[in-house]
């Protein structure tokens, strides 16, 4: 086309946003829902809560974004690597020319896909140290109050509680959650961290020990428990734990971060416990083995003390010298005395020749010239401060001037009067609309009323109990009815004759009821009305 024609041409010339927006509208509109599976690559959290990612196969890929609003209800944590299947819809970003997925849900895409993350879970909790054997806790050996989180209804807590019965009788305190689904690993972090939240001495006793139980089942059974927001409770505890989730073999993340994993239910109660009578068994051995030990010791001693007696010199000679040298100090004492009494005495002179009367009035006499001096100082500085408030307040007295107040009071009466006009005004208006509406509505119930009179060339059909007849299919052959026109009301019977008198009497209003007429015999095919 040469410069001529395309300078000619009738085409629509679109700019760039309204071709960008058109593309956009297009996609929303034929993928507004779609089901795509992927691996994850280049998953970004950002600081606002949203996650931006990748999803690839060996042939293609696709950006995605996962608003911060649907971040929380994703039943995976998107993590690079991982295989999934998500649900969405496609868009474009026209700012840059490129289409994208807004994802709405996430799922696993399989077994294995779940395993690997685990595994990647597992490195990354173990890198934090949070299996690391130093922080496990050591678990009490005689426990008081034992704290179980289990389901209340399942075979596990009979089983914990049957053993503990057996062995230690204790308190137990059951915190009741599911062990199974999407709500499972909150509840029992919550139950974890509500343990751990008791103060020790309060009404719910603070337990010694807690068990994490839960009978076997299958990988997707015991998912709950390889929850990292879980792990991380169960860190963050400062009450010792003993997982026992599934059987022997099934093992979960909650076993690794755990103080002690049990097999089975039932052997975490025996972890958690001692066995009574075995502890009866040992007190009363150790007790015999005490009171044995006592004697002996008893006896041995009592023979090194005798033995040593023997080579110990008798009271009298050791007290002997104590006594003559307590003599010798006492004769010497009283020349001690009087020595030291001439030595301070003669100290005391030497201090006390300097101070004379002489030198200490006139000691007092500054202290009272610098009193005078403060005293003058003082009463100068108030009557200072005295002259300044006292303009302060001549200044203030001033400004309080009757006429300003009674100006402005006028002012607030004038603009109270207005405001009164304003509402009155107000009142009016919403009383007449509410009358206006509450006409219309009186209007509309009239109009909507089934039994009102009918309009002229209208009646109303009704059964002989008040009943109002919709349709003329509910009627039956014989059927006794009323009609209601709009200055009297008849009855009849439907395809029948006129019904005989009845001796009741018209009502008023009504006119005397004429004499049938012959009614056209109808068409061949065609009943009769009455």
């Amino acid at each position: 086309m040469s410069d001529i024609d395309s300078q000619t041409s009738n085409a629509q010339a679109y700019s760039v946003s309204e071709l960008a927006f058109a593309l956009k509208r297009t996609l929303e509109d034929a993928y507004g829902f779609v089901r795509l599976r992927g691996e994850l690559s280049k998953v970004t959290h950002h600081a606002s809560g949203h996650v931006y990612l990748t999803l690839k196969d060996d042939k293609a890929a696709i950006d995605g974004v996962v608003w911060k609003g649907s971040v929380r209800g994703l039943s995976v944590r998107p993590e690079q690597g991982l295989e999934v299947i998500v649900t969405g819809r496609i868009t474009t970003f026209p700012a840059g020319s490129r289409y994208q997925i807004v994802i709405e849900t996430m799922e696993a895409a399989g077994v294995g896909a779940l395993l690997a993350q685990l595994e990647r879970l597992k490195q990354k909790l173990a890198a934090e140290g949070l299996f690391a054997v130093e922080r496990k806790r050591r678990l009490p050996s005689m426990p008081a109050v034992v704290g179980v989180i289990t389901s209340p209804t399942g075979a596990v807590i009979r089983d914990i509680l049957h053993r503990i019965r057996d062995r230690w009788p204790c308190r137990v305190v059951v915190w009741p959650v599911v062990v199974q689904g999407d709500a499972a690993a909150g509840q029992v972090a919550a139950a974890i961290r509500g343990f751990n939240a008791l103060a020790p001495g309060g009404a719910l006793p603070r337990p010694d020990i807690l068990i994490v139980a839960r009978g076997g089942g299958s990988v997707e059974d015991l998912w709950a428990f390889n929850d990292e927001a879980l792990a991380r409770a169960v860190a963050e505890g400062s009450i010792p734990l003993i997982s026992a989730v599934g059987h022997e073999t099934d093992t979960t993340l909650i076993d690794f971060v755990s103080d002690r994993r049990a097999p089975t239910p039932t052997a975490a109660a025996e972890m958690a416990t001692p066995v009574l009578s075995e502890l009866k068994a040992m007190v009363s051995d150790y007790d015999r083995r005490l009171n044995q030990c006592g004697g002996r010791a008893i006896e041995t001693r009592r023979e090194r003390l005798t033995a040593l007696s023997r080579g110990l010199p008798r009271p009298a000679d050791i007290l002997a010298m104590a006594r003559q040298r307590l003599d010798y100090a006492a004769s010497h004492l009283t020349l001690g005395l009087r020595r030291n009494v001439d030595l301070h005495a003669g100290h005391l002179a030497r201090i006390a020749a300097p101070l004379r009367p002489a030198m200490l009035a006139r000691r007092s006499e500054q202290h009272a010239m610098r009193l005078k001096d403060l005293d003058h100082r003082l009463k100068a500085s108030l009557d200072r401060r005295f002259e300044t408030l006292g303009d302060r307040l001549a200044h203030t007295a001033g400004t309080l001037r009757p006429e300003a107040l009674t100006r402005r009071n006028e002012q607030q009466s004038a603009r109270l009067d207005e405001i009164n006009l304003r509402l009155n005004a107000a009142i009016a208006r919403a009383h007449d609309t509410a009358r206006t509406r509450l006409d219309n509505l009186e209007k509309l119930r009239l109009t909507l009323n089934p039994r009102r009179p009918p309009r002229p060339g209208f009646v109303l059909v009704t059964r002989g109990d008040g009943s109002i007849i919709p349709r003329g299919g509910d009627l039956a052959a014989g059927e006794a009815v009323r009609l209601m026109f709009e200055d009297a009301t008849r009855e009849a019977v439907i395809d029948g004759a006129a019904l005989p008198a009845s001796g009741s009497a018209p009502g008023p209003g009504t006119a005397p009821r004429a004499a049938p007429k012959k009614a056209p015999s109808p068409p061949a095919g065609q009943g009769d009305l009455f």
